[in-house]
């Protein structure tokens, strides 16, 4: 599985950006898509993830404490794509985001339980 970030950029504080990662390759029926962020000096940590099921159309989202209600996330099944909207960005936003993929349910917090991972797009958040 190869996954694309993009959307990254520059942005006044509270201002919006939407993030997107497409995913290509050989997914599975049931699988998980999330996203990561590091911060200069900082340790990986947990953004967002959603999960998707092709057969049973279950879905599940879960969003760290930091970001629920100001980012949103979101998949479009047929083109393989997860989105991140990300509203009221604060300069404590700023960060390489990077998104990635696992193979199987349920949504995870933790980096290991994902096993793919994409290059980065940098968030600026200016203040």
């Amino acid at each position: 599985v190869q996954l694309q970030a993009s959307g990254g950029g520059l942005v006044q504080a509270g201002g919006s950006l939407r993030l997107s990662c497409a995913a290509s390759g050989r997914t599975s029926s049931s699988y998980v898509m999330g996203w990561f962020r590091q911060a200069p000096g900082k340790e990986r940590e947990f953004v967002a993830a959603i999960s998707w099921n092709v057969y049973t159309r279950y879905s599940d989202s879960r969003y760290s404490d930091s970001v629920k209600g100001r980012f949103t996330i979101s998949r479009d099944n047929a083109e393989n794509t997860m989105y991140l909207q990300m509203n009221s960005l604060k300069p404590e936003d700023a960060a390489l985001y990077y998104c990635a993929f696992a193979l199987s349910p349920p949504v995870s917090t933790l980096r290991h339980r994902y096993n793919y991972w994409g290059k980065g797009t940098l968030v600026t958040v200016s203040s």
